[in-house]
């Protein structure tokens, strides 16, 4: 996995937190609801790269 990867993967999932946390602390379910799908889409390209990195060894 390149670091360019990893640092907008990381990137991607800390925004999904804000997003979550900025909904609960307004009590928006909806904001609260985008930054958990967020937060699971960057942990799912996480994932698809690592698996990436398994096919290269």
């Amino acid at each position: 996995m390149s670091t360019d990867d990893k640092i907008g993967n990381t990137g991607d999932k800390l925004k999904g937190k804000a997003k979550e946390t900025a909904g609960k602390a307004v009590g928006n379910e909806r904001l609260e609801a985008e930054g958990r799908a967020d937060q699971a889409k960057a942990d799912l390209k996480q994932a698809g790269e690592h698996v990436k990195d398994a096919f290269k060894r």
